[in-house]
């Protein structure tokens, strides 16, 4: 038996590092799992979908390289348009994992409307998390149960919905021989 495998976060985010060690533990026991400080490449408060994947394939690909990993995982949250929402926008959390060979395999977890003042911040040029923690009086809710914890009365905490996004972006990793 070899080394164990080593995955590496491309964030320092608790929440974050958390979802993908309890995820990976379940598909490659035995996996070493470690956060990264890595920048994203796009802006604190990603919109649209492109923005926000490329945010995980980058802070994927550096998490790679930076933690010399055999997989590198990033997780990036970003608002997207949805007509006939509350708001007009959803929070989607993406995940990218790439391995040495370069295959990119990308999941989301589910979305959610922030209350219309994140939203107005937000194009305000404020990062969601920072509006959210304005607005219920808190301070780095993202880093703890985040605000769809707040908003869902702790029932799903962030690091819950990043697991999800995880998982999605294993699904073809975990049936290789369905997706090459």
């Amino acid at each position: 038996m070899g080394m164990p495998m080593r995955i590496a976060v491309g964030s320092t985010n608790p929440t974050k590092v958390l979802a993908v060690r309890e995820i990976m533990e379940l598909v490659y026991p035995g996996a070493e799992v470690f956060g990264v400080d890595v920048e994203s490449g796009v802006p604190d408060q990603p919109v649209g979908m492109e923005e926000t994947i490329s945010g995980a394939i980058n802070r994927a690909r550096q998490a790679l390289e930076k933690g010399k990993a055999d997989i590198g995982v990033g997780i990036e949250a970003g608002i997207y348009p949805v007509p006939n929402s509350l708001t007009g926008y959803f929070d989607i959390q993406f995940c990218a994992i790439v391995d040495r060979e370069g295959w990119i395999t990308i999941g989301h977890g589910p979305g959610f409307e922030y209350p219309p003042y994140v939203i107005r911040r937000i194009k305000e040029g404020v990062e969601a998390g920072k509006a959210m923690d304005e607005l219920v009086g808190e301070r780095d809710l993202k880093k703890k149960i985040g605000a769809i914890g707040y908003l869902t009365h702790g029932i799903l905490p962030r690091k819950e919905l990043n697991k999800l996004a995880v998982l999605m972006a294993l699904v073809p990793r975990m049936n290789r021989e369905l997706y090459r």
